[in-house]
């Protein structure tokens, strides 16, 4: 066994007893459903980088379902980005996220990844993954979070994980380690990757990791 392995398992065990300790074997969690709207999915994973996921990301999915209820493929998404309207289908006015989304819409249509089935299978090819990320701004975090979106069993590795793993005591910042760490966490729970993803995500966003560490010991 190597020393890598080993380190993981360890901080596997701590991150479980602490997850366990606080509640995550009862406290089920709510996941994050799988959703089949190409559009949705596409949208969610190029906003949610660095922005308040309650307050900005949630409402403008939501209004994606509802106002674009046909834009379940990437090639019905591709249409909207080649007529200028990829602005108006987020309910985004910055450029940056703008022409992110436009370059991962492009990016599925050349390799024929049209429905979110489709995706699901490529995120499983370890290539079409590489190649997500050399896209400007698609990085490790957002190909894993495009994976739990559409219904695989996967942590992706944010703010809130690594708040989680230092205080349980692991303290790297390699995100391949760390989501290692988590998912060996996940198993030793008996609960699913997604689950304990979903778990930390409400738990810390809602600051009750903040309170516990100010309490005084």
């Amino acid at each position: 066994m190597s020393s890598r392995t080993i380190a993981v398992l360890i901080a596997a065990r701590r991150v479980a007893d602490l997850a366990e300790a606080d509640g995550a074997l009862w406290d089920t969690p709510a996941l994050r459903p799988a959703s089949g709207h190409m559009g949705a999915v596409l949208a969610d994973a190029v906003l949610q980088a660095g922005i308040n996921y309650a307050s900005v990301v949630r409402p403008r999915v939501a209004a994606i379902l509802y106002r674009y209820p046909t834009a379940t493929r990437a090639s019905t998404v591709m249409d909207l980005v080649q007529t200028g309207q990829a602005p108006s289908f987020l309910s985004w006015d910055h450029e940056t996220k703008i022409q992110r989304f436009e370059r991962l819409v492009r990016f599925l249509v050349f390799r024929s990844v049209d429905t979110v089935d489709d995706l699901r299978s490529s995120l499983e090819c370890e290539a079409f993954r590489a190649g997500l990320q050399e896209l400007s701004g698609i990085g490790p975090k957002t190909v894993d979070y495009l994976a739990c979106l559409v219904g695989m069993d996967s942590v992706a590795v944010d703010r809130h994980v690594r708040a989680y793993a230092f205080r349980a005591g692991v303290l790297s910042h390699d995100y391949d380690f760390l989501r290692e760490v988590f998912c060996g966490a996940a198993d030793l729970l008996s609960v699913s990757r997604r689950s304990l993803d979903a778990w930390i995500w409400r738990r810390e966003s809602s600051g009750s990791g903040r309170r516990r560490m100010a309490l005084p010991i």
